[in-house]
C-alpha cells in the first residue's frame, strides 16, 4: 500500500510539473524575444496552436479559428498563440502565409523545435488550452472540420469555473 501511495504521489508530481508552461526563448515575427513560461492573457484562458507553413490541416484549423476569432475574443477575451515549427531555412515563409491568411494571432517562431519538444508535441496540428493561471488544461493533436468549436466551449467552461 505504501508503494502504491508513493507511486501515486510521484505520478501526481510529474503530472503537475508538466501542467505549467516550460521556459523556452522564442521570437515573434518582428524579432522580439518571448519567454514561453510568461505567456498569458491577463488572467483569462488562452490557446497555443503548433503549426507549420507546409501543414495543410494546420492551416485549415487556424483559418477556421480566424473566421470566428473576433467573436471568440468579444465573447470570452481568449487569445491564440500560433507557434510555427518551420525550420530556420523556411522561417521566411511564415510571415507571408500569416499575412496572406489574415491571421490575427500572436505568432511565435520555434525554428529549433525547442518549445515543441518541451511541450511533448509529436504531431501537428497540436493545440493546448491554458487556463487563466497558466496551467495546461487540455491538449489534442490533429484536426477535423468543426473541431475548433470544442476549443471555445472549453474556454467558456474555464471562464465559468473562474467566476465561481
Amino acid at each position: 500500500m505504501k508503494k502504491f501511495l508513493l507511486t501515486a504521489l510521484l505520478l501526481l508530481g510529474v503530472a503537475t510539473a508538466f501542467a505549467q508552461l516550460p521556459a523556452v526563448q522564442l521570437k515573434t515575427l518582428d524579432g522580439k524575444v518571448i519567454n514561453t513560461a510568461n505567456l498569458h492573457n491577463d488572467g483569462k484562458p488562452f490557446i497555443i496552436s503548433f503549426f507549420a507553413t507546409w501543414c495543410k490541416p494546420c492551416n485549415r484549423e487556424l483559418s477556421a479559428i480566424q473566421e470566428v476569432y473576433p467573436d471568440w475574443q468579444e465573447e470570452t477575451g481568449v487569445k491564440v498563440y500560433a507557434v510555427s515549427i518551420d525550420q530556420a531555412q523556411n522561417i521566411h515563409k511564415v510571415k507571408p502565409l500569416v499575412d496572406g491568411k489574415g491571421w490575427e494571432f500572436d505568432i511565435l517562431l520555434d525554428p529549433n523545435s525547442e518549445f515543441k519538444r518541451a511541450m511533448g508535441v509529436n504531431m501537428i496540428p497540436h493545440v493546448f488550452i491554458v487556463d487563466g493561471k497558466g496551467k495546461i488544461v487540455e491538449s489534442r493533436s490533429g484536426y477535423t472540420e468543426g473541431g475548433e468549436a470544442h476549443l471555445i466551449e472549453k474556454v467558456k467552461e474555464l471562464e465559468e469555473k473562474s467566476e465561481k
